[in-house]
């Protein structure tokens, strides 16, 4: 659903605005159901997702507990649902955030986040690969990880003069090593492996 939106009556009974003209933004996003899917907003159009599958919660527990071990004590791992929205037309739930804890808000995430992660599921590739990556590169987020469970696969990508760069990657049973912002090392098949 993007733009404006005129639900049916079954919607707005649960909660849905009556009718939305123009873009969405994060106060009308608040008024949304909950109703297990993910709403998010990118520049004011809204993107819903399914309900993730196990092997998704499994590679982002999996994830967030390494990264809980590796993050600096000035720093904290956060798990979806959290937003980060920097700006009014703009509210997103990455996988995990890695956030600096001077920029914790009450809420949710306003400034730039350390790191985010997605992890990929059926449906929302391209929207990981393209509409979060450039968004998240425009918002100065330093470092962008996609974790594909299905491959099982990491890539993680830096920010170098506003784009971002594949700094280090792989599959299966290879081990992705970074340095920065602080040292870790994964496995890919570690992430999902029953």
């Amino acid at each position: 659903m993007v733009g404006m939106a005129e639900p049916t009556a079954t919607a707005a009974a649960v909660g849905w605005p009556s009718r939305v003209d123009g873009e969405w933004t994060v106060d009308l996003l608040q008024t949304l159901p909950d109703d297990g899917l993910r709403y998010e907003i990118i520049d004011g159009t809204l993107i819903v997702s399914p309900s993730p599958v196990p092997r998704h919660q499994r590679a982002i527990l999996r994830l967030a507990l390494l990264l809980t071990a590796a993050c600096p004590p000035d720093h904290e791992v956060f798990i979806a649902p959290l937003d980060w929205q920097p700006d009014r037309r703009t509210s997103l739930e990455p996988d995990l955030l890695v956030v600096r804890k001077d920029r914790i808000g009450e809420t949710n995430i306003t400034q730039t986040p350390t790191l985010v992660v997605e992890v990929l599921s059926p449906g929302t590739a391209r929207i990981d690969r393209r509409l979060k990556f450039s968004r998240y590169a425009e918002g100065g987020i330093e470092q962008y990880w996609i974790i594909d469970p299905r491959a099982p696969s990491v890539e993680v990508y830096r920010l170098v003069d506003g784009d971002y760069l594949l700094v280090a990657q792989g599959r299966d049973d290879e081990i992705v090593t970074v340095t920065d912002p602080f040292s870790l090392s994964v496995v890919p098949r570690g992430l999902v492996s029953d």
